[in-house]
């Protein structure tokens, strides 16, 4: 009987194998990723190379670690970047229009300063410059006597001076407000603080308007009763402070 020869076979070391896979899956996310940006940011893209040289200069591949790029390291790409640049320049542009505005009404608060100085008016009127705007302050009681909503002699030379620095080119939003002191008041003309406050509002703003530069859209009152005093109400003297008319320019910006 013939015994058959027994053949050994050679074993092939197919380790390299791996390394050489791995190498082609990273180069291949290389590619796919730089086929997708198409604007680099130069500092999503710092990040981008500081991943890859790693992966190169490690021993382990992309899957083994099991660093990825999240959508959030992702550069903005297309469309993306384009609404982002449009965002960035509103923002700017918002921001201009802000100042712009702001130096406007500090321009008029600078007018009606130097008119109070000059015709020493520093205890009728005041000006602020607010969040809201540009705040006219008629301070004391020489616009109005308690009780009532009539505008009185001095008053109404107030009012026709201050119509003169509300003209503006473009022109502005004004609000009008009246207050009011803490004493009760129930006649037949007002029921409450509340109506006298605004009365007092709506007449000073018809003064205002008898100057025909102003356009009486722009223009609105509101009453504010005892709820805004400026001083407590524990005198006759802080009583005629809160009997008052609050003008405010708006700014041209939301």
């Amino acid at each position: 009987m013939r015994k058959k020869k027994k053949h050994k076979e050679d074993h092939i070391d197919e380790t390299w194998l791996v390394p050489y896979a791995d190498l082609l899956t990273l180069l291949l996310a290389l590619f796919i990723v730089l086929f997708a940006i198409s604007k680099v940011d130069q500092e999503k893209f710092a990040e981008l190379a500081n991943v890859m040289r790693g992966e190169f200069s490690s021993g382990e591949g992309i899957m083994e670690s099991g660093t990825t790029i999240s959508p959030e390291e992702q550069p903005l790409v297309g469309e993306e970047q384009e609404e982002k640049e449009e965002e960035q320049q509103e923002e700017t542009e918002d921001a201009e229009k802000k100042r712009a505005e702001i130096e406007k009404l500090a321009k008029i608060q600078q007018k009606i300063n130097g008119y109070i100085t000059e015709n020493e008016l520093t205890d009728v009127l005041d000006t602020k410059l607010t969040d809201e705007g540009l705040l006219i302050s008629i301070l004391n009681d020489v616009s109005f006597d308690s009780g009532s909503a009539e505008v009185s002699g001095d008053g109404q030379e107030i009012a026709k001076e201050v119509s003169n620095f509300l003209y503006t080119n473009p022109p502005h939003e004004i609000t009008v407000s009246g207050h009011t002191d803490n004493q009760p008041i129930h006649s037949s003309e007002f029921k409450s603080n509340w109506e006298l406050s605004v009365m007092r509002a709506v007449n000073f703003m018809r003064l205002l308007l008898d100057n025909e530069d102003l356009d009486e859209r722009l223009f609105s009152a509101k009453g504010y009763g005892e709820y805004e005093p400026i001083a407590p109400n524990d005198s006759p003297k802080n009583r005629e402070k809160n009997r008052r008319v609050e003008v405010l320019i708006l700014p041209n910006y939301d």
